[in-house]
């Protein structure tokens, strides 16, 4: 596996984190590339779903929205 080599220093919160992702045997490697990798995810759904409350919030864009959606309709109807 090609990657790049980094150093991080552990305080004891994440060396006792990184203990327990690794008491099945995983190799220290292998357990902080997944929790980077699901860390990011956890992230970007959170970011996700900010947006879409945003969204929610704003009544022209929920305005917007209902008149696409009533548009929809009259053209499923009109079939």
């Amino acid at each position: 596996m090609s990657g790049r080599a980094i150093s991080v220093r552990l305080d004891r919160e994440a060396s006792q984190a990184l203990d327990q992702l690794t008491r099945d045997g995983r190799d220290r490697s292998e357990a902080i590339r997944e929790a980077l990798v699901e860390a990011a995810a956890r992230r970007q759904r959170s970011t996700i779903a900010a947006e879409a409350s945003e969204l929610a919030a704003d009544p022209e864009d929920r305005a917007e929205a209902a008149d696409v959606a009533a548009l929809m309709e009259s053209l499923r109807a009109a079939r």
